[in-house]
């Protein structure tokens, strides 16, 4: 097994060889590095976004049901059809604004995780680009 210098040096000649300008392949190295931090920190970010996500979905849900159980255990038909509708219709009204404001609740979640994973990314790229920049010297053995 070789170690790590001698696939660095071979590198570095390679790179010369083909006039190609000096690299600093341990700041390269690092940055490698770095962009995986980045890509393991924002696969963190989106899977606590998901979580959170399913965690607000499963509220909705026991919300739901908590309402549909009271519904049923106070109900009691009233013999009067436009009663027993009234109540019907304020029953599918709350269900209906339970269901929308965990769907909005959800979206905004996911949405804010997805930014917040999109800008780690984002960052780091920039970050990438500025340290290439700076490890680009010319190639002084021509």
């Amino acid at each position: 097994m070789t170690d790590n210098s001698s696939y660095i040096d071979m590198l570095r000649k390679f790179g010369g060889d083909l006039g190609l300008p000096k690299l600093n392949v341990d700041e390269l190295l690092q940055a490698q590095k770095k962009n995986l931090e980045a890509l393991g920190k924002s696969a963190r970010v989106a899977a606590e976004g998901a979580q959170s996500v399913a965690q607000k979905q499963r509220e909705v849900l026991e919300a739901g049901l908590r309402e549909a159980s009271t519904l049923a255990r106070e109900y009691k038909p009233l013999g009067k059809v436009h009663e027993n509708l009234a109540l019907q219709t304020e029953f599918a009204r709350k269900m209906f604004d339970i269901a929308v404001k965990g769907a909005q609740d959800s979206a905004s979640t996911a949405r804010q995780s997805t930014s917040d994973a999109v800008k780690i990314i984002q960052d780091r790229m920039k970050e990438s680009f500025e340290e290439f920049r700076a490890s680009v010297r010319p190639n002084k053995s021509a």
